[in-house]
């Protein structure tokens, strides 16, 4: 048996590398071998799927104070995680933000620095925002658009949301009151018109436009390709590939993973494009997660082998030691597909 580990983070728990490598010693310990390759949607964890973050720089936070925000470039290519800049954690949380002030200025400013430093590909991960500035802020702080209109710019988005439905669907996730969501639809409805005129580009039919507060249409406008994000990362880090391996290279099962399943795993997110992946390929898909909505577990489970952490082994060491239930959880399900 030959196992591809692709997890994505437990949230508030442990990394997606914590748990690929969680999931490779368990293979190793049966005598299986394991390709781990950490997974993320575009969001928070895409630097850590990339490797980690290799620069720091000083950029606007999303409410106008200074923030190191960390990204990485390695081999020509930049990746940036725009909540690292622009984020609602850096911004303090939906208590602390302001829906109508954050501004995406410092993911723009993170973009330069990569012009700066010679990248010819960008890569821009939307998820976790604080803004609905539609992108604008970012824009400003572009120096240099026509040398970013030179290089590769894909844009890592897990939601279909249009542009100017960004206020109504995500405003009050980042804290808009129904008045201020009414005042962000407006901006949103003056930008189009701006980007029409600037950039050719009519953001209202761009699907995605609408994620990180139309930041994805912004970007688009500028010439990025956006592109659903688990296959963004999937395409950059090699999974397809090995997918289509044959002989004694061939995958013989998935092992995928989140901290908590429900219906938005299956919308955009990592083990829904495993699962979707897996299947395409022909190569079974099974999953190890730390907790699960239990409509959504049934919608799924013809297709996807799962391990619950707390109905394993409890709420208590499912939180409190997650790399030694998933290492657990992971030998029983491969010793029952061994026997």
């Amino acid at each position: 048996m030959r196992v591809l580990a692709a997890p994505d983070k437990f949230k508030g728990s442990i990394s997606a590398r914590e748990v690929a490598a969680s999931i490779g010693h368990a293979c190793w310990e049966l005598g299986i071998d394991c390709i781990e390759i950490p997974m993320a949607d575009g969001g928070d964890g895409l630097l850590d799927a990339f490797g980690g973050a290799n620069r720091h720089t000083t950029v606007t936070g999303p409410l106008g104070d200074p923030l190191n925000a960390s990204w990485r470039f390695s081999g020509g290519t930049a990746v940036i995680e725009m909540a690292q800049a622009s984020g609602l954690v850096v911004a303090g949380g939906l208590e602390n933000n302001r829906a109508l002030d954050a501004t995406t200025t410092g993911t723009g400013e993170l973009i330069d620095h990569a012009l700066d430093a010679g990248a010819k590909r960008i890569i821009v991960g939307l998820g976790g925002s604080a803004t609905t500035d539609g992108g604008f802020g970012a824009i400003r702080a572009i120096s240099a658009i026509a040398r970013l209109q030179q290089v590769e710019l894909l844009v890592a988005c897990d939601v279909t949301t249009r542009f100017t439905d960004a206020a109504a669907v995500f405003g009050p996730q980042k804290g808009a009151s129904r008045a201020e969501v009414k005042l962000l639809e407006r901006r949103l409805d003056r930008l189009v018109q701006m980007f029409a005129e600037d950039f050719d580009t009519d953001v209202r039919s761009v699907v995605g436009g609408g994620a990180a507060g139309g930041l994805g249409g912004a970007l688009a406008a500028l010439g990025g390709r956006l592109i659903p994000g688990v296959e963004l990362v999937a395409d950059e880090l090699g999974v397809f590939d090995l997918l289509d391996a044959d002989g004694s290279d061939s995958i013989d099962l998935i092992v995928t993973g989140e901290g908590r399943l429900d219906a938005t795993s299956f919308a955009g997110k990592v083990v829904g494009g495993m699962l979707e992946f897996g299947h395409d390929a022909g190569v079974p898909v099974a999953a190890v997660v730390g907790d699960a909505d239990s409509s959504a577990l049934g919608t799924h489970l013809e297709r996807l082998d799962v391990a619950v952490l707390t109905e394993l082994y409890g709420a208590d060491a499912s939180f409190g030691e997650p790399k030694r239930c998933i290492e657990q959880a992971v030998r029983e399900l491969l010793s029952a597909r061994q026997t």
